[in-house]
């Protein structure tokens, strides 16, 4: 490993090269972005270490946060989710120093974490919270220069909310997926249809007629279920939270708990961000063939652990990303992916379109960062509403989709309270 990158193969840089560029027309929000950060440099003089999925997409955030003026180092955000072909490309044709490879162990996950920490960064920039939770367990003297962070996805909003609560938080985050550009879109369409993706690359099975469990019914979990009814599935939800269980119930699923829907399910996804969704009392009820899949960001969700000590012997790879558990009373269940997030290991993650969103709220943060440090306080903050805003006004513009303007008398009566009926 270099001080500037460790990759696969920077051989397939031009392969890489070509769909950065295919997934860049998809996303004219970012472009966009790119396009003023080259003539503003909003971030010059920032050293940013970002922590994210390296994918097409997150090139293309990274190209912008590079034309942006940052001195960016990238690190993969999970072991399987790299393309290799788009680290390569970072690395060779856009001078940006990558640590990331598909299936490292994770020995090496935490050494490239390292080097992107060795950056010594005014700024993280995060997908899991893996950055900020290494700084302030094993890198704390980073923490004099670091001004703030980003935080992309639910499972890291989760973590750093708890280090606020226990008042470990050294540095101001944003929580760009509370945006509602991020949030109502990335998790519930990206999520959605990238999960099955990556499910049906991995399997080849029909969706069609199976009882398929989603656990948790957050945005994410909304998303799936409704992307695996139109596909034909009998959609089971398990939840914890009343308020989201009467909602899945009026949304027409059946509801119930995870023991009774391991008795039952054909495909099983958790999506909750929380850990042993999934555990040993729900393996021992599953029936023989059971498919149970992850699209949380840790692979947590799953007990495989516990799947182990109820096995004979080691798991069989009867396809790419699927193993075969045999238990001690004859049943198969296949994990795929390791339990790790399908959608990124199986299959290419969110389409471009929906990321576009959710990157230009990553770059806006960052900017929004280097303003308004000095004046922000050590805990999470929430994407001002009016990126959030000019982010959905720019895609609706791209999209050719108009909408209408309030009229002066509407202002007046909704700013007014003498009116009545």
């Amino acid at each position: 490993m270099s001080d500037k990158y460790d990759i696969k193969d920077i051989n397939q840089a031009e392969g890489g090269r070509r769909r950065i560029d295919w997934a860049e027309r998809e996303m004219p929000v970012l472009r966009q972005i790119r396009e003023r950060f080259n003539k503003e440099k909003p971030l010059k003089g920032i050293r940013l270490s970002a922590c994210l999925h390296v994918t097409t997409e997150t090139a293309n955030l990274a190209r912008t946060l590079h034309d942006g003026g940052a001195d960016l180092v990238l690190t993969a955000s999970n072991p399987l989710s790299t393309q290799d072909d788009v680290a390569a490309a970072l690395v060779n044709m856009y001078e940006i120093p990558t640590f990331a490879i598909k299936g490292e162990d994770n020995v090496t996950y935490y050494k490239h974490i390292g080097a992107a920490l060795d950056h010594k960064p005014h700024m993280t920039m995060d997908d899991g919270a893996d950055l900020v939770s290494t700084i302030h367990k094993e890198r704390r003297e980073l923490l004099p220069e670091i001004i703030g962070g980003t935080e992309e996805t639910t499972t890291g909003v989760i973590r750093l909310r708890a280090m606020a609560a226990d008042n470990m938080l050294q540095f101001p985050v944003v929580a760009v997926n509370d945006a509602m550009t991020k949030h109502l879109f990335d998790n519930r369409y990206g999520t959605g249809q990238s999960t099955l993706d990556g499910i049906v690359r991995a399997t080849n099975v029909l969706l069609a007629g199976k009882r398929f469990v989603v656990a948790g019914y957050g945005w994410c979990g909304r998303g799936l279920a409704s992307r695996a009814r139109g596909m034909g599935a009998q959609v089971i939800v398990t939840e914890v939270d009343p308020l989201k269980a009467l909602e899945a119930t009026m949304d027409g699923y059946e509801v119930m708990p995870m023991p009774d829907a391991a008795r039952i399910g054909d495909i099983f996804c958790t999506v909750t961000g929380d850990i042993n969704v999934i555990d040993g009392l729900h393996f021992q009820a599953m029936k023989d063939g059971a498919i149970v899949a992850n699209s949380g960001h840790f692979n947590v969700e799953i007990n495989i652990p516990a799947l182990e000590k109820m096995s004979t012997g080691k798991p069989n790879l009867v396809r790419p990303f699927v193993e075969q558990y045999t238990t001690k009373d004859g049943r198969k269940i296949n994990i795929l992916a390791e339990g790790r997030l399908i959608n990124l290991a199986a299959a290419e993650g969110h389409p471009a379109s929906v990321m576009d969103m959710s990157f230009a709220n990553q770059a806006l943060a960052a900017e929004y960062m280097v303003k308004n440090a000095s004046k922000l306080e050590k805990r999470v903050y929430s994407v001002p509403a009016e990126i959030d805003a000019e982010i959905a006004r720019i895609k609706l513009e791209a999209m050719g989709v108009k909408i209408d303007k309030l009229t002066d008398e509407q202002l007046k009566y909704l700013s007014s309270w003498e009116e009545g009926t």
